[in-house]
């Protein structure tokens, strides 16, 4: 009974993030911390930390990945489908829905309303989350160093997963230096480079053949929504030819203004090139590498945290990771503070979090009502 008291929690809790978790993976990450660590305790800050560190390792959403480790952590296998499964469903299925309007008509409906109470909301949640996991990731001088290098580096153009191996390598170095040469960090970084799939070549447009081209892009893609641009663009615009530029930029656009993964970018792609069965394989296409690969790390995780060298290297990528949080943050608040009602929402939630432990998803919603009243107005 238990078991399945868990699981129920697990759908209830991703499910609804699901439906309200607006603003990429920084601010899905910072809602779950709220949820899951302040609100119901099913694991610590430090667990936390470590789960987000070993999704920094591997491929894929990692904010999608989150949402897979947790519902294994509170409810076991089936926790682990559960709870990526309902992360990723009430996203897809409203990218499906836009995706229909727009190959009917021609366009994507309006959502800058939402987006313009949504984004400062979400500013003061990353924050938030920023000051309680800094807390437990900054554990000293070195941490400290790491975390703001990382930072200043990102902002100087250098690529993001080299600044995060690169804190954990010299976390790992500084803290082990005698036991360096019995750390086998190849043992962890190798196995990923062998999971490439063939590279799509000019070809009529197949489901199959797109499902390929997904599962390849979930399988090697770290990095932001940019990357994704990036890989989406070289196969299905450049190599295959099966998408203008305009349709590729407005299916990045409704991943982002939509709640949920941003890769549910794959979602309104399949369904422009195949209807309910493509938008269907490609979502499962872009997912399920994660599924494969949180099976793979989640046994690992508690083995790097006790062994020191590993240790070590796990809590030098964690401060990384918080580094790249904190810029994208940034950025993130450049395009957010349009003006003081902007500025009034970000302090008015900020203090609501802080100091009356108002729920997020409330928040969220409180956004889009302001934004839509704006816009009414």
């Amino acid at each position: 009974m238990t078991n399945r008291h868990h699981l129920r929690e697990v759908a209830a809790l991703f499910l609804r993030l699901g439906l309200t978790a607006f603003g990429g993976p920084a601010a899905h990450i910072a809602m779950m911390r709220e949820e899951i660590v302040k609100r119901r305790k099913w694991v610590d800050d430090r667990h936390f930390l470590d789960l987000l560190g070993a999704t920094n390792l591997i491929p894929g959403p990692n904010s999608t990945e989150m949402a897979i480790h947790l519902g294994f952590v509170r409810a076991g296998w089936a926790g682990l489908i559960v709870g990526g499964v309902c992360f990723i469903v009430p996203a897809m299925l409203m990218v499906m829905a836009i995706a229909w309007a727009y190959v009917r008509f021609g366009t994507t409906p309006e959502a800058t309303w939402l987006l313009y109470g949504v984004k400062p909301v979400v500013i003061a949640i990353i924050v938030q989350a920023l000051w309680g996991l800094g807390q437990k990731a900054v554990k000293g001088p070195l941490t400290a160093v790491i975390g703001l290098a990382v930072l200043i580096l990102y902002f100087l153009g250098v690529n993001e997963i080299a600044l995060l191996f690169a804190g954990g390598f010299v976390a790992a170095v500084v803290k082990n230096l005698r036991d360096l040469k019995k750390a086998n960090l190849s043992g962890i970084i190798a196995p990923l480079g062998g999971l490439s799939l063939p590279i799509a070549v000019a070809a009529p447009f197949s489901v199959s053949h797109m499902f390929l081209i997904f599962l390849k892009i979930g399988a090697v893609l770290y990095g932001s929504g940019y990357v994704l641009l990036a890989f989406l663009r070289a196969d299905f615009v450049t190599r295959l030819g099966w998408l203008t530029d305009r349709q590729l930029i407005d299916a990045i656009a409704v991943g982002q203004v939509t709640p949920g993964p941003v890769f549910t970018t794959a979602t309104f792609i399949g369904y422009i090139l195949g209807d309910v069965p493509g938008a269907l394989l490609a979502t499962i296409g872009i997912f399920l590498p994660s599924f494969v690969f949180v099976v793979i790390s989640n046994p690992l995780i508690p083995r790097l945290r006790h062994s020191p060298g590993m240790g070590a290297l796990l809590d030098g990528i964690n401060i990384a990771s918080l580094g790249l949080m904190a810029a994208v943050t940034i950025q993130l608040g450049r395009a957010s503070f349009m003006d003081p009602l902007t500025i009034a929402i970000a302090v008015v939630t900020a203090v609501l979090l802080f100091y009356f432990r108002v729920s997020s998803t409330w928040l969220v919603m409180g956004g889009a009502v302001v934004g839509l009243l704006k816009n009414m107005l």
